[in-house]
């Protein structure tokens, strides 16, 4: 395993992490657009994360010696839509409101979605925490090979 292995695990967590923020923040900025290009409301948008597989450490292991194993870590999969039925509001006098007087509006929670960036949000923390500690790792094990 190198020592960058865990670097770009993290790196790809960091990733993954900073794209699901921004879907995040474009879903709270568009939670009243009632109106796209492709017709209808705004449609909520969630990202789907896939792990990069690697060798189970106690596989690797059971061989009888340490071997090179390959790097994991998360990748995007997917940016789904909801499918969820717009949320219909009673707004006559606006533009887009139908024949009955109901205007579509984006099926979208506030709260919900400030919750999943509070949860993106401390993830990420969490792997800038794992760079971190690699590096330092890294380079206490050049201070050893130094001395």
């Amino acid at each position: 395993m190198s020592i960058f292995s865990s670097l770009n695990i993290s790196g790809s967590a960091l990733t993954a992490q900073r794209l699901r923020m921004d879907v995040t923040a474009n879903n709270i900025a568009n939670a009243e657009t009632t109106r796209t290009a492709s017709g209808g409301p705004y449609r909520r948008e969630e990202v789907v994360f896939t792990p990069i597989e690697a060798p189970r450490v106690s596989t690797v292991f059971s061989r009888g010696r340490p071997t090179d194993l390959s790097e994991g870590g998360v990748r995007v999969s997917a940016i789904v839509e909801d499918e969820a039925p717009p949320r219909m509001v009673y707004e006559p006098g606006h533009p887009d409101a139908d024949a009955e007087g109901y205007v579509a509006y984006p099926d979208i929670d506030v709260v919900t979605e400030m919750t999943d960036m509070i949860s993106a949000t401390r993830a990420y923390e969490a792997n800038v925490s794992a760079i971190n500690a690699a590096k330092s790792m890294a380079t206490k094990a050049l201070e050893i090979a130094r001395g």
